[in-house]
């Protein structure tokens, strides 16, 4: 019984014929010996400087965020039904390690909660309206604005609203 399984699937398979060689392709030859230009002028980004500066969330490689600029990731934090939570930090804004050494481990991960998550959270300016709130409560404070999703029950996005002075 079993070889007569065996051998009704084994038919079913392709038999390996071994690599093609690339010499049955044809060849393009290149006639311009000029170099590829995106045809403007080459403007080079300045890259993250390595000193003094910590990465610390999404967005974290851009400049701080303004009013107008955190209430669009607001927005969109909404429009996905996402639901907005803020939380801050009075030590570290950034992941560290402290009291453990192996991979995969890092201290810094939970911050403190302000407030519960604003479920039903519908206008981006109660949202700002509650980050300065947590400023004026905790001006040294690390805070960032994290959306959940309530039906995959995981955190969707993650970003910092304030850095205290000096960071």
């Amino acid at each position: 019984m079993a070889s007569s399984v065996f051998s009704t699937t084994a038919a079913l398979v392709a038999p390996y014929n071994g690599v093609k060689f690339t010499s049955a392709f044809p060849v393009t030859l290149k006639t311009s010996k000029s170099l590829p230009t995106n045809g403007s002028k080459i403007r080079c980004m300045q890259v993250w400087p390595p000193y003094g500066k910590k990465k610390y969330e999404t967005l974290s490689y851009l400049p701080d965020l303004d009013e107008t600029q955190l209430a669009s990731e607001i927005e969109y934090l909404i429009r996905n039904g996402w639901i907005p939570c803020l939380e801050f930090e009075t030590q570290h804004g950034f992941v560290y390690r402290e009291n453990h050494r192996s991979p995969g481990y890092y201290d810094g991960r939970y911050w403190t909660m302000w407030k519960l998550p604003m479920y039903g959270c519908t206008d981006p300016a109660q949202v700002l309206k509650e980050v300065n709130e947590a400023k004026k409560a905790y001006p040294n404070a690390f805070i960032r604005i994290i959306g959940f999703d309530n039906v995959r029950q995981v955190q969707c996005i993650s970003f910092i609203a304030y850095k205290p002075p000096g960071y």
